[in-house]
């Protein structure tokens, strides 16, 4: 039996492909392959590179990679401030064109006075600022949730006000400054109601979660790096909160935010493993799993949380690209089959639905599931 759909090609706002600086954890070429297996045909790299994007002669080198290597379409974003510092805005008229949005992704911009500065100069070119919510003095050397299971086993926390705190300061911040506001994977349930509330009163603000936050909570932490990102599985209340804010329409879009490491950076255990698990292949699949199949959203309201609304906010066009997945057809995440050159996923040995049989960007066949 098979159950085969052709839908819209799925994007995705947050990814790492890690070029310039760190190709021995991705490259444009095999992030960009990745993307295509998992039914992807735009994807939006994050500026957390050697050097960062945050001038045009620094841009330039990510885009000249992606022109020679890319398989889809691959918009990557320039930093807020120069570095990734949060020291002082970039310049935005100069880099407006060359990118799809603005932001420190992998730290958030401290300095008050240095995000409103840039809220206006991104506000004044018409463009988007997708922020990384995290207050540094808050995080006290945590890597995991700040609850039970770091409790139990003895790990320190990371508190859910890091995040929310500097959400809040920022939807005022924007509202002051008139600026198109993005919040990158959101994890509390307090983010979930702040966003809805600034929403409510007419804030021009969007959001995005990522399918390990709906799906996982502590309760599943074991002791492996695959398990680790930041911002961590929350407590199984954030998580109910995020699913909330996805029927509601409070949370905008779904992002894999894939992030690659080394095999030796994910094999440290909790403590010490580097932060970040893939996505792009296993994405759909676990969405529709544990979503669409459940009957918790419909096929129709997926593909506008992981094609149309985020093509819509992010302007990336791609309306005629498209996708086919088997939704009939179930194996287990095995990451010694993925594209991606990142092996660790949480979802890794779980049973999903969802196979997808080629994707097709500007009229071309970029994937077949015989390539794998």
């Amino acid at each position: 039996m098979s159950n085969i759909v052709r839908i819209p090609a799925l994007a995705d706002v947050h990814v790492h492909f890690r070029e310039p600086g760190y190709s021995y954890k991705e490259t444009i070429a095999s992030g960009s392959r990745a993307a295509a297996a998992g039914g992807f045909t735009c994807v939006c790299p994050m500026p957390n590179l050697n050097p960062a994007p945050d001038t045009v002669e620094h841009l330039e080198e990510e885009l000249a990679i992606i022109r020679r290597d890319a398989v889809i379409d691959v918009r990557p974003y320039a930093s807020i401030t120069l570095g990734r510092k949060g020291l002082e805005p970039v310049d935005v008229a100069a880099l407006k064109g060359r990118c799809v949005a603005f932001s420190d992704d992998g730290s958030g911009v401290q300095d008050e006075a240095v995000m409103y500065k840039a809220m206006k100069a991104i506000a004044a070119e018409n463009q988007i600022l997708a922020a990384h919510c995290e207050v540094n003095s808050l995080l006290r050397g945590g890597y995991i949730h700040d609850g039970k299971y770091a409790a139990e086993h003895g790990h320190k926390g990371i508190c859910s006000e890091s995040e929310w705190a500097q959400i809040e300061r920022d939807v005022e911040l924007a509202a002051r400054a008139g600026c198109a506001y993005h919040v990158c994977h959101i994890s509390t349930k307090e983010s979930v109601d702040i966003i809805r509330r600034a929403k409510a009163r007419g804030v021009n603000v969007t959001c995005e979660t990522g399918p390990h936050y709906l799906v996982l909570c502590e309760d599943d932490l074991q002791e492996h790096g695959r398990f680790k990102m930041n911002p961590p599985l929350r407590s199984a209340e954030d998580r109910s909160a995020l699913i909330e804010g996805l029927l509601d329409g409070t949370i905008d879009m779904i992002a894999t935010d894939h992030a690659p490491h080394s095999i030796e950076e994910k094999s440290k255990g909790l403590a010490h493993s580097a932060m970040g698990v893939v996505g792009l292949e296993t994405s759909f699949p676990v969405m529709y799993t544990e979503f669409v199949k459940k009957g918790i959203l419909s096929l129709e309201r997926l593909v506008e949380l992981m094609s149309t609304n985020p093509r819509n906010r992010f302007r990336l066009g791609g309306f005629g690209d498209w996708t086919e997945f088997d939704l009939d057809a179930s194996y287990e995440v095995d990451p010694s089959k993925f594209m991606t050159m990142g092996r660790s996923t949480p979802f890794e040995g779980r049973e999903v639905f969802g196979k997808c049989l080629r994707t097709v960007h500007n009229g071309k066949e970029v994937f077949t599931a015989e390539q794998i």
